[in-house]
């Protein structure tokens, strides 16, 4: 197995950077926010930041559930290295998610008052915390935040205490609450809405966060790849039809008509996202077909791939703060 560069090591902060600038990008170019600069800044980078967090979690999570459950030889010893990898950067991401949350309900409330963040007193961040089903849905999510946390330490001490499978879920359940709690709860057609939206949210983060950990974890080991690239290829495949099923979904239900889609901030960033999404659907079918060669061209497929993912994130992150 070749080392991996610094320059791929470094890919993860620059899949999070990349989501959290465009995340603040598209919110200003899209007139979503008329608060003062570093509210908008903060509310934007908390969200992409959370949610890059949050899907950072169900992909690693998710690798340890696709790999074997035992090998011999240099598998087996290729198998407990990944694993304590896992468990040690759920318990740092799991970490990171509950911090981000907490700036992002400072932020958001600053941003509810219309309050720079100096100005803004504990009542009010309690009151838009416990008081708005945002508020409550970010602190349901810390909740599965903390799960993901408390998972990962006990299993530090002994994995089989825990199956990653637990982890797993708690981040899923975090990663899809504030979708369910935000604009998809007060849409005209609620059911449908939180439905298409739970779904939408949870399938891309099976997808990118999937592919972002198998390179990051596994793309190097070539026993482990190919234990490992099968099944997620084939979820995948249903994750893209579902994203792509759900986006529509939900952008028909939030918007008065389909001519919003270029004469509304939300609309045009809806069809933003869905550029993006129809090259990924593209570049990850040779992608994947790619990576299951194990050479390093394809690291870079699939390391592109998982970077218009992050815009994707960041896109998904503004469009929760854009009025329809």
């Amino acid at each position: 197995m070749t080392p991996p560069a610094a320059s791929e090591r470094l890919r993860p902060v620059t899949w999070g950077l990349l989501a959290a600038g465009t995340a603040v990008a598209a919110s200003l170019l899209a007139g979503t926010a008329a608060s003062a600069l570093p509210v908008v800044v903060g509310v934007a980078v908390t969200r992409a930041g959370a949610d890059v967090a949050g899907v950072a979690c169900v992909g690693i999570a998710l690798v340890a559930v696709l790999l074997p459950g035992s090998g011999t030889g240099s598998t087996r010893h290729e198998l407990v290295r990944v694993r304590g990898v896992v468990d040690r950067a759920l318990l740092a991401l799991g970490g990171a998610w509950i911090v981000l949350l907490l700036l992002g309900i400072m932020f958001r409330s600053a941003d509810a008052f219309g309050r720079p963040l100096t100005g803004l007193g504990v009542p009010e961040a309690l009151a838009w915390s416990t008081q708005l089903a945002a508020g409550r849905g970010l602190l349901l999510t810390a909740g599965c935040a903390a799960g993901v946390l408390g998972c990962a330490a006990v299993r530090l001490r002994d994995a089989d205490r825990v199956p990653v499978r637990i982890p797993l879920v708690a981040a899923l359940l975090g990663v899809v609450t504030p979708t369910v709690t935000g604009h998809a709860g007060s849409a005209p057609d609620h059911q449908l809405a939180v439905v298409s939206a739970a779904l939408h949210a949870g399938a891309a983060a099976l997808w990118v966060g999937g592919l972002g950990a198998l390179i990051v974890l596994v793309a190097r080991r070539r026993m482990l790849l190919a234990a490992a690239l099968p099944r997620y290829s084939t979820l995948a495949g249903y994750c893209i039809v579902t994203v792509a099923v759900t986006g529509v979904l939900g952008a028909q239900v939030r918007m008065e008509g389909w001519d919003a889609l270029l004469t509304t901030g939300y609309g045009l960033l809806v069809v933003a996202k869905a550029a993006v999404l129809v090259a990924l659907a593209g570049l990850g079918a040779l992608a994947r077909r790619r990576l299951s060669t194990g050479r390093t061209p394809v690291l870079r497929w699939a390391g592109l791939e998982v970077g218009l993912m992050a815009v994707t994130l960041g896109l998904a992150a503004a469009l929760t703060q854009a009025a329809p």
